[in-house]
């Protein structure tokens, strides 16, 4: 069984035709991050899904009882909206997260994001290598393009680009149902 924190999900991507969509993609589209006193340099992003589908949103509030809805930025993103629909569990926030060379994220976690709340929070790096670290819990994650993590964003994690390029991760909050506990290869009792 895998760990129930920190384990790989059987949803592999083609991050190619993604990361091509994301460099494509103007520089002055991306947000900084709202949490501006946890990390270091540069860690911004583009909303996909956000709150009434606002592009420059990418708060993901998880207490609101607005709809989540697509931005106009996923129409510029045809593979990535592809990607997307091949969930067949319900979606809420969706963001591509950057995090620039030289950048940091301080220890940190986010409040009611684990399977068992209901919640969670899948990364799939699109743009990434071995000079980005992350750690959760003090373990590290060896998370590569192409896969797809889910972490248990409930305990205290960190993360670091000490190469020279920016790390791209999707990131995709969902709601947990059958189809994701299929996917997990167990309920969330």
């Amino acid at each position: 069984m895998p760990s129930p924190d920190a384990h790989r999900v059987a949803f592999d991507v083609d991050p190619g035709p993604i990361a091509a969509e994301v460099a494509a993609l103007p520089d002055g589209w991306w947000v900084p991050h709202f949490n501006r006193v946890i990390y270091d340099g540069d860690w911004s992003g583009l909303a996909l899904r956000s709150i009434g589908g606002q592009p420059m949103s990418i708060y993901p509030d998880t207490t609101t009882s607005h709809e989540w809805l697509d931005t106009p930025l996923l129409a510029a993103c045809p593979a990535t909206a592809a990607l997307l629909a091949r969930f067949e569990c319900p979606l809420t926030s969706v963001r591509f997260l950057r995090l620039g060379p030289g950048s940091r994220i301080h220890p940190h976690n986010d409040d009611k994001l684990g399977f068992h709340d209901g919640d969670v929070r899948l990364h799939l790096p699109i743009v990434s290598d071995a000079s980005v670290s992350f750690w959760l819990d003090d373990e590290p994650i060896d998370m590569r393009p192409g896969e797809c993590w889910y972490l248990n964003l409930h305990l205290v994690h960190r993360a670091t680009n000490e190469g020279t390029q920016p790390r791209i991760h999707l990131v995709v909050d969902a709601t947990v149902d059958p189809w994701l506990e299929g996917l997990f290869g167990y309920a969330r009792a």
